[in-house]
């Protein structure tokens, strides 16, 4: 487990999931414009694309989070995804087919651990808020990106830590993007100074980190930009 420190001004604290993508990076800029002193927490599963780590560690920068921790956590030993086992990336895939079942990119439970883990996180740093950049619309099926998860998980919560029995605090995770679309997700990043090009969204990249532009991320987040009337500043093999 790796830390990095940094001071903040700020006085309310939450701890942010930070993947690298786009959706947590403009999370993590909603939740410091409504005044958080933020808590990173990256989780290195073992993911094929682990390039979005370093993206982690230049968006983390960027906000200026007062700590970031990259947790690590061995997924690849379960295996069932094409993203911790050698299982080919779906790629060219339609609007209707990824938005039809559950994809094979789906990491078993993958949110309820990293919720577990901010959890954790919170309780020691005793911050009642964690952000996290889920979304119901343009979510490719995950079943733990939906609504009715992230409430249950947050009564969980209340229910499962020391400090929410003994001290009355009450945990609220906080999912500002779950009902938008990936363009307004980017306009709204835009308007508070996000830089999507320290972002990495692909499921597949090459050696050097460059994305595929073929996979539903890659699909995903290239039509956001198309509707949102903004280029993508990250580059792509094709």
């Amino acid at each position: 487990m790796r830390e990095i420190h940094r001071m903040t001004t700020q006085n309310k604290k939450a701890v942010l999931l930070l993947s690298g993508g786009l959706d947590s990076a403009t999370t993590g800029s909603i939740a410091r414009a409504d005044g958080f002193g933020l808590y990173a927490l990256s989780v290195d599963y073992t993911q094929r694309h682990r390039f979005e780590l370093e993206a982690a560690r230049r968006v983390a920068g960027a906000l200026g989070v007062q700590r970031h921790i990259v947790q690590k956590l061995d997924l690849s030993q379960f295996g069932h995804s094409a993203l911790t086992a050698d299982i080919e990336v779906p790629k060219d895939r339609t609007d209707d087919e990824m938005h039809q079942g559950i994809p094979i990119t789906y990491v078993p439970a993958r949110n309820t651990l990293f919720l577990s883990l901010a959890l954790a996180y919170a309780e020691v740093v005793e911050a009642a808020d964690i952000f996290i950049g889920v979304n119901a619309v343009d979510y490719s099926g995950y079943p733990d990106c939906r609504p009715e998860f992230i409430h249950a998980f947050e009564r969980m919560a209340n229910l499962a830590t020391k400090v929410a029995i003994e001290r009355s605090i009450r945990f609220a995770i906080h999912t500002p993007l779950i009902a938008m679309s990936k363009a307004d997700i980017i306009r709204r990043g835009l308007e508070l100074g996000v830089d999507y090009g320290l972002t990495h969204s692909c499921y597949d990249p090459n050696e050097q980190g460059v994305a595929c532009g073929r996979c539903d991320a890659c699909q995903l987040r290239r039509i956001g930009f198309q509707e949102a009337g903004m280029t993508d500043p990250i580059e792509y093999q094709t």
